[in-house]
């Protein structure tokens, strides 16, 4: 009778901790990544988002032509790329647990869908500044705002040689 009554326990308390975890994981919602504004967009990233990815995302959804941006945070970590022009390839270099205190890019398309291209200061604890080109960015704790200014026209991007640098093309006004 014992071994019937626990058996009947851990049941009922495997059920009640299954359906409790169901529960609260499907009340989440998903926070909001961003606002239109009057010029665009505003785009507040929180830990452990991909913030090319994000901005990626974000282009498609809203079918953005061409905009700028710039932003600021924290970053988990950040990889900044230095081209090579003799090997035509970047060079990375990460940095883990720094603050950003500047990033600015465009957002334009390719034949593969949002071309994202960004650049970036950032700084350590000791005040150290590094910055160039990212190749990857992850919000670190904290948040990452961006602030998104759209352009009515689409621009793309192609890679030109010699360079094979993926280069913004200006439109030919008729």
């Amino acid at each position: 009778m014992k071994i019937l009554i626990l058996k009947l326990y851990m049941v009922l308390l495997t059920t009640f901790i299954t359906t409790n975890l169901f529960s609260q994981q499907n009340s989440k919602t998903e926070i909001p990544r961003f606002n239109k504004t009057s010029t665009g967009y505003i785009m507040v990233l929180r830990e452990g988002d991909n913030v090319i990815a994000e901005i990626e995302k974000l282009a498609k959804s809203e079918k953005i032509p061409f905009a700028s941006f710039s932003g600021i945070g924290f970053a988990g970590d950040v990889t900044f790329g230095f081209y090579d022009f003799d090997k035509k390839k970047f060079n990375p270099k990460t940095f883990r647990r720094v603050e950003m205190g500047n990033l600015t890019g465009s957002i334009a398309w390719n034949e593969k869908g949002p071309s994202i291209h960004v650049h970036g200061i950032a700084t350590d604890d000791q005040f150290q500044a590094y910055g160039g080109h990212i190749l990857s960015l992850h919000v670190g704790t904290g948040s990452i705002e961006l602030y998104i200014t759209l352009n009515n026209k689409k621009l793309d991007r192609n890679i030109e040689q010699p360079l094979n640098a993926n280069v913004l093309q200006l439109n030919q006004e008729p």
